[in-house]
């Protein structure tokens, strides 16, 4: 009875049964792994009897309320499900949209003339499920609906319109093919940065690239980390995905810089200087070094800000103030956390590295403690506010930048897949993140024990229970800036691989989200923000996902390295699908050169990456053959260079360039470079499996921001992959 109790109540909460694996093997989710995904979501899984009133209790809320949560419509999907009583049926139902921009649209109608798709006996009595059609002219946005029964019951819920697909910038849709840079912003040097890659690089970047034809630069996620942690570096291990990281600050080009005499005289000193030398020279971003320099600086600028602009109501405190308002809750919130964070790690700070740890009363935002320490710290959590706002601002100014010298795209951002357990996007909303499961990914063949990632889920449930607003709000977040964004391991909308905490990443199993309902809302933003999407779906992709973006409009990700027919053949440039952005490696992957070379397999091979020597050799035969089929490929289109024979050490910059110029010929609406590979990097950005084992989002470009884009077979590569893009 318990087994079939549990899982009745997983199917309930979305965990799977089970799942084809890589090779296309079914694999059964476990009964262990049921049971403690459930646990991790707060389910009771030991009581027969209270699983059982679970059922009951959910199963009746769904039939006895008229609406749901939320309802979302689209074209194609214009209806909203109600839950009607058959006594109900002759009665009339009045409807009313109040509209988000205000207004509203009414309807009437007869319940029994509803089209029904379901029935059920509820506690004696008979319940229907019906479709209430609304007008397909409503405007796109987040309104409400009132739905009343004549002389009975009225309820309310969220009302989601949105549009069938996700934005395309003209250019797309009058059938251009483009093509852009990404960079690792903190890789990148330069002659005035303060040892770490920020927005006037980018700024740079973007001036180097439009005049060349880019359509857009291409950055790993700039979101929030720690700024009492420095040590805590992964772009992928977030404190929270609605703000920056403050590290990308340009200190010098802020107007408080050049208004603070004392903050000049700080930066000027010779031992300050040393320091700006010292961490500009290494080969590696010296995190805590970035951070002691720059932040000790940004608090003597707020100082100044404070007496200068805030204190005497000056424009440039209005426009703070402007920002605060805007970001409401959610800034305060973050503010407040990292206002506390630093509290506490100044106290202690090998103790102190998150919330979980934190004092009792100190550990929920509604804690009375919590507001005791607000209102005795306001100064810090301006501070923190004032940070966001000053890197939101040289942000913002790094997409004019690039739209006023013609870039139809601009920046095109990351958005992670999760965040860490201890930052502030999961104290700010505990309600929604399950704490005792982490994110990741089943075995496939590039990772054969599975991942767990070390984030924490978000609860399904939870979601649809708060209208969906975490979503919306996380992407308009993230939209803000970019007129591209990337989904990371988009196939998350659809299903997440949940790891139990205490299980192991292949004890894992799958949690099923409400795709069609978060893609309308991911839709919706992307219309307000005018920002094309692209979903990262590398790996294990479900056909439910793969039809999905199809339908939306959302970009698939392509990896040329990938890109292979079954015999082992490289697809041809004609093959790629148009809706796509194709790239020759990722962060994830090895460069071109470290590729051809395979430096990447020595590299793993002395991280004991590989569980047996078998399946080094194997990767080692395999890369052999796939640098013969890349020069076919190559040959075909009559781009083989010179001399190149197919060994590792083969690898020049012509053979670089022709597998470039040979993706820039790819039909893919949308082809990105990495900056690695402009100047023949070896050493890759990530090694996935690692942490302390590799300087993992810490190595820097071997050039500069200068270097690289003066040098003329750079120019030259820029110029071909234009030409290749521009024609057919």
């Amino acid at each position: 009875m318990l087994d079939s109790l549990l899982d009745q109540l997983a199917r309930q909460r979305g965990i799977g049964d089970a799942y084809h694996n890589y090779r296309g093997d079914l694999m059964t989710i476990s009964r262990a792994t049921k049971t403690a995904i459930l646990g991790a979501m707060g389910c009771p899984t030991t009581d027969p009897q209270a699983i059982a009133r679970v059922l009951r209790e959910s199963n009746a809320e769904g039939w006895r309320s008229l609406l749901g949560h939320v309802a979302v419509v689209h074209p194609g999907r214009f209806a909203v499900t109600i839950a009607v009583a058959a006594e109900e049926l002759d009665r009339s139902i009045d409807w009313c949209v109040t509209l988000e921009k205000g207004g509203e649209r009414r309807g009437r109608v007869r319940a029994g003339d509803l089209q029904e798709y379901e029935r059920a006996e509820i506690d004696g009595r008979w319940q229907t499920r019906r479709a209430l059609q609304l007008p397909e002219d409503l405007a796109h946005g987040y309104h409400a609906l009132n739905v009343a029964i004549d002389g009975g019951r009225a309820e309310s819920c969220a009302l989601i319109v949105a549009p069938r697909g996700c934005f395309e910038p003209r250019a797309l849709q009058e059938g251009h093919r483009l093509w852009g840079v990404a960079v690792q912003l903190y890789t990148l040097r330069s002659r005035r940065n303060w040892g770490i890659g920020d927005f006037a690089d980018l700024g740079d970047v973007v001036r180097a690239c439009a005049p060349s034809g880019a359509s857009f630069i291409g950055l790993n996620p700039l979101h929030a980390l720690f700024p009492g942690n420095s040590r805590h570096f992964s772009p992928y291990s977030a404190s929270s995905r609605h703000f920056l990281n403050v590290l990308y600050i340009a200190v010098e080009r802020l107007p408080e810089f050049a208004e603070c005499g004392l903050a000049r005289q700080m930066v000027a000193a010779p031992g300050f200087q040393a320091e700006l030398e010292r961490m500009r020279a290494t080969a590696v971003v010296d995190y805590p070094g970035v951070a002691r320099a720059k932040l000790s600086v940004l608090r003597e600028l707020f100082d100044h800000f404070q007496r200068e602009h805030l204190a005497r109501g000056t424009d440039r405190a209005a426009k703070f103030r402007a920002y605060v308002a805007e970001r409401g809750e959610s800034l305060r919130l973050h503010a407040l956390y990292d206002a506390i964070d630093g509290h506490m790690r100044a106290q202690d700070g090998d103790r102190y590295w998150g919330w979980p740890v934190w004092p009792e009363e100190l550990r929920n935002p509604a804690h009375d403690g919590v507001r005791v320490f607000e209102a005795a710290h306001p100064s810090s959590v301006q501070y923190y506010a004032w940070l966001q706002w000053v890197a939101d601002e040289q942000l913002r100014e790094a997409q004019s930048l690039a739209l006023e010298l013609g870039m139809p795209i601009g920046l095109y951002g990351d958005y992670a897949v999760g965040v860490n357990p201890s930052g502030s996007e999961t104290w700010s909303d505990q309600a929604l993140y399950r704490k005792s499961a982490g994110v990741g990914a089943p075995p496939d063949a590039l990772a054969l024990m599975g991942q767990d990632w070390g984030i924490p889920p978000q609860d399904p449930n939870v979601l649809m229970a708060e209208e969906y607003q975490p979503f919306r709000n996380l992407i308009a977040a993230n939209m803000r800036h970019f007129g591209a964004l990337r989904l990371d391991h988009v196939m998350a909308l659809f299903r997440q691989w949940w790891v139990p905490v205490g299980l192991g990443a292949t004890e894992g199993g799958y949690v099923h989200y409400p795709v069609d309902d978060l893609m309308s809302v991911l839709a919706l933003e992307s219309e307000r923000h005018a920002c094309l999407v692209v979903g990262e779906d590398l790996g294990t992709v479900p056909a439910e996902m793969s039809h999905a973006m199809g339908e939306r409009a959302v970009y698939s990700y392509r990896v040329l390295l990938f890109e292979k027919h079954a015999d082992g053949r490289f697809l041809q440039p004609h093959e790629y699908p148009r809706r796509a952005i194709a790239t020759v490696t990722t962060h994830d992957l090895p460069t071109l050169k470290g590729y051809w070379t395979g430096s990447d397999i020595e590299l793993r091979q002395r991280l004991a990456l590989y569980p047996s020597e078998e399946i080094r050799m194997y990767v080692v035969h395999e890369r052999v053959r796939d640098r013969a089929a890349l020069l076919d490929a190559l040959e075909q289109a009559g781009l083989k260079p010179a001399g190149c024979d197919g060994s590792g050490s083969s690898f020049s910059d012509a053979l670089a360039r022709a597998i470039q110029v040979y993706l820039a010929r790819s039909s893919s609406a949308l082809v990105v470079l990495q900056a690695e590979d402009l100047i023949g990097m070896p050493d890759p950005v990530n090694v996935p499996g690692t942490s302390d084992e590799h300087a993992n989002w810490q190595r820097k470009m071997s050039q500069t921001v200068e270097q690289i884009f003066a040098d003329g077979p750079v120019r030259d590569l820029l110029r071909d992959v234009q030409q290749a893009r521009s024609q057919g």
